[in-house]
């Protein structure tokens, strides 16, 4: 009988590694970017652009070069994770192109650890030689939009999930072409069941911890203003907003962005209203820039008055410009709904998510694992 493929523990241990060293990396990019952009200025595109051709080119040529038999299939493989990175390139442009190079370049970062992962898992030769490389990777990428949105000038969010989950994708379609399996069935194997359920139960539950601190929030009412979201609560903005200037008048806001640093997530909060509130009103909505103003007034005004790398002289309105606002303010109502923050924020209970999340987690892991205990 022949045994049960396994896990190659050696490529496993790896792509964890440089997994790891991808997310830990994150607090450093902003440095190598500046450092780039300051040794070569004006050439921050083409270097970086120049870096994942010669990446690519490497990895399509390597593949190339492996291909014996199979031809067809394993071209169309190579074709077609091609063609995904291309759309996907087009479909996430952002017209900025030192923001849509990076945006490449993470892609390609994802594919490689797409591959790596199969490389471990390549030898069960049944569907968990995707279907766990892809969860993996995921697994990866939570843990790095996670880190992201804790450091000063970077973003964490569950869309960016989700394209991580594109470079996954496209990644383990260029190593089906690149390296396909000696053998395969799509019958799963017990090990490989096993496995799933450890590594889908552990995929449930760092996504339900990234998405609690990142996107899970409250709905704040307020009977002078309308609504705002927030990932603070009322009676915690309130208290937030008397400590953080004590906290500031003592030990300033940092005027140089400190890119390895915690950020000050209540002050970036804030930020965000005097963004939304400066939008409006140089959109000549008087009444939306002074509800967002109140809402700095009332739970940010720590914000408004403390210099930072942001702003050195704080944002506070002088009393004239804000008088000058108010009287061009019609009629002020308590229905105003603010759209302050760039990524969502649900006001859900955090008790019952967490025991959804850990519910989901027991299925998937008592679904395949202990069914073949």
């Amino acid at each position: 009988m022949r045994p049960q493929p396994r896990l190659r523990i050696f490529p496993f241990v790896l792509a964890v590694l440089v997994s790891i060293t991808l997310v830990l990396s994150a607090p450093f990019i902003g440095y190598l970017r500046s450092w780039i952009r300051t040794q070569f200025p004006g050439q921050f595109v083409r270097i970086v652009g120049g870096a994942i051709a010669a990446i690519g080119i490497g990895f399509v040529g390597a593949a190339l070069a492996r291909i014996r038999s199979n031809r067809g299939p394993r071209y169309g493989a190579l074709g077609l994770a091609m063609i995904c990175a291309v759309w996907y390139s087009l479909a996430s442009a952002t017209g900025v192109p030192e923001v849509d190079v990076v945006q490449r370049f993470h892609f390609v970062e994802y594919g490689l650890v797409a591959f790596l992962f199969y490389r471990a898992w390549r030898p069960l030769e049944d569907p968990a030689i995707v279907v766990l490389p892809f969860i993996a990777g995921l697994i990866a990428g939570t843990a790095d939009e996670w880190l992201q949105w804790f450091i000063p000038n970077r973003v964490g969010e569950m869309a960016d999930i989700f394209l991580n989950g594109i470079a996954i994708t496209c990644g383990l379609v260029f190593s089906l072409g690149a390296l396909p399996p000696s053998s395969f069935s799509w019958r799963w194997h017990p090990g490989s069941l096993r496995q799933l359920g450890h590594v889908g139960a552990a995929f449930v539950l760092v996504f339900a911890a990234f998405f609690h601190v990142v996107h899970l929030g409250y709905d704040i009412r307020d009977d002078e203003i309308g609504t705002f979201k927030s990932r603070y609560s009322r009676a915690m903005l309130e208290a937030m907003a008397i400590s953080k200037g004590e906290e500031w008048r003592v030990k300033p806001f940092p005027l140089v962005l400190q890119r390895i640093s915690r950020e000050d997530q209540y002050m970036t909060e804030g930020v965000t209203h005097v963004q939304k509130r400066n939008e409006l009103l140089t959109a000549n909505d008087a009444a939306g820039a002074w509800s967002e103003n109140r809402i700095l007034e009332k739970y940010y005004a720590p914000v408004l008055d403390t210099p930072s790398y942001i702003s050195r002289t704080g944002h506070r309105w002088s009393a004239e410009q804000r008088a000058g606002v108010e009287a061009r303010v019609p009629a002020k109502s308590a229905t105003y709904e603010s759209a302050a923050n760039p990524y969502p924020i649900y006001g859900w209970p955090r008790v019952p998510f967490w025991l959804a999340s850990i519910a989901a987690a027991v299925v998937i892991w008592t679904s395949c694992v202990r069914r073949f205990s």
